[in-house]
């Protein structure tokens, strides 16, 4: 049985940081790893994603310049480090693995149905 933890999330001030932490266990290795989040009232989106050897990343363009994906696939253990937080970014985190199939998850956005197995959520609430 796989399953994603994640955690790091909290309450900070616009303009503070953050970073989560999404603890992979069970058998075999993910390959693509995405965060996606979602708002009160909106859908989910992807957020970003990362290659199954960190060659390549991606950004939605409202996180771009401000967050960074990474993983250690030693530690099994994928990143959000969240930089100039924005109340707009105060949403559920999610983190997501995929396990079958593929992705570009390097190239364009990460697409909820490509991934199977899901962590719980963290709630990033961004106050003024």
């Amino acid at each position: 049985r796989v399953r994603l933890v994640e955690s790091g999330g909290g309450s900070v001030r616009s303009g503070g940081s953050l970073r989560l932490s999404c603890v992979v266990s069970g058998d075999g290795s993910p390959g693509c790893m995405s965060w996606f989040r979602q708002a009160p009232g909106k859908e989910r989106e992807g957020v970003a994603a990362i290659t199954p050897s960190s060659s390549a990343t991606y950004y939605t363009d409202s996180v771009k310049g401000r967050f960074t994906i990474s993983r250690d696939n030693v530690k099994r253990t994928l990143y959000l480090e969240m930089n100039s937080l924005k109340v707009e970014d105060t949403a559920m985190y999610y983190c997501a693995a995929l396990y079958r199939g593929t992705s570009s998850c390097g190239r364009v956005v990460p697409v909820e149905a490509d991934y199977q197995y899901w962590g719980q959520g963290t709630q990033v609430t961004v106050s003024s």
